[in-house]
């Protein structure tokens, strides 16, 4: 019986462990791809105290800090998590089964492909779901952005003030984004609406992306795609608990990381805290505080 369940070894579950370890809770992390999400970015700058640094690299630190503070980690998937009176009963794909007073559901989030060609060997490369986190490095180069959500008009935006020059791609002539976000990238010279298109292919030549081809067979001369078309919180584990969400499926959880299941606690992108605002350092902070919060209700007996 453990004292605390973090399932998923990433951004917020490797925090998680390595502050429950402090406070002397035993503690596992089971998680399939260590350091998550951010582990495929090819390089970080907007992490506080990394200059720059390949994603793998800062999620090792994350790793080895939290094993040497004591966590335990194990390679697995986590194919679900049940409610007993007492305790929580967690089972893995390869019919592994543990037990713990607590859980810590820190599985983030999962984003929408455009399932063109090359996207996913290109991931971490030449394609980013995440203007804020790899805008910088093309900065003064024509980049491509699809989506037509609030967030792919405001990372058109961001972009536009750092790159030469914006193709938006998007299905439709029409946005889902408020007026206010589509007026203001109409007005920037830079941006271009490339409307009721799609993408159908990542071009490149040695190794370099030098244009996208969309379905209507036109091309647009770019070096770099950001895709900004939504994510799904990957909450496929805990979905039989029944657990509140809310209107985008994020797991709702108090100012404690605790959600509507009293001793189940969630932390980073699939929760609703932090003002959904998805990066690693926000992740991080969740996962510290809900260990504190385990930390807290552990004293009391709660």
């Amino acid at each position: 019986m453990y004292d605390l369940i973090i399932v998923w070894a990433g951004s917020a579950g490797y925090p998680a462990g390595m502050y429950a370890s402090r406070y002397k809770i035993k503690n596992l992390i089971i998680g399939a791809m260590p350091g998550g999400a951010l582990a495929t970015s090819h390089k970080v700058e907007n992490y506080p105290g990394t200059i720059s640094a390949p994603g793998k690299e800062i999620m090792d630190s994350f790793k080895e800090h939290a094993m040497q503070s004591g966590s335990e980690i194990v390679q697995e998937i986590v194919s679900s998590v049940a409610k007993h009176e007492d305790h929580f009963h967690i089972t893995t794909s390869n019919w592994n089964e543990y037990k713990a007073k607590k859980v810590i559901i820190a599985t983030g989030n999962n984003h929408r492909h455009l399932g063109a060609k090359w996207e996913n060997e290109f991931l971490g490369k030449w394609v980013s779901y995440c203007a804020t986190c790899d805008g910088m490095f093309f900065r003064w180069r024509d980049i491509v952005l699809v989506g037509g959500w609030n967030t792919a008009l405001t990372e058109a935006l961001y972009l536009s003030d750092i790159c030469n020059k914006v193709y938006l791609v998007h299905r439709s002539d029409t946005f889902r984004a408020e007026n206010i976000w589509v007026e203001n990238a109409q007005k920037k010279e830079n941006i271009e609406f490339i409307l009721k298109e799609e993408v159908e292919e990542i071009k490149w030549d040695f190794m370099w992306v030098n244009e996208i081809l969309l379905k209507s067979g036109k091309t647009l001369k770019a070096e770099w795609i950001f895709v900004a078309v939504g994510t799904l919180p990957n909450t496929a584990v805990v979905d039989s608990l029944n657990l509140a969400k809310d209107d985008e499926w994020c797991l709702v959880v108090d100012a404690r990381q605790e959600t509507s299941i009293p001793g189940l606690y969630a932390a980073g992108d699939v929760t609703t805290n932090s003002n959904k605002f998805k990066q690693t350092i926000m992740s991080a902070a969740e996962g510290c505080l809900a260990a504190n919060s385990v930390h807290e209700d552990l004293l009391r007996g709660a």
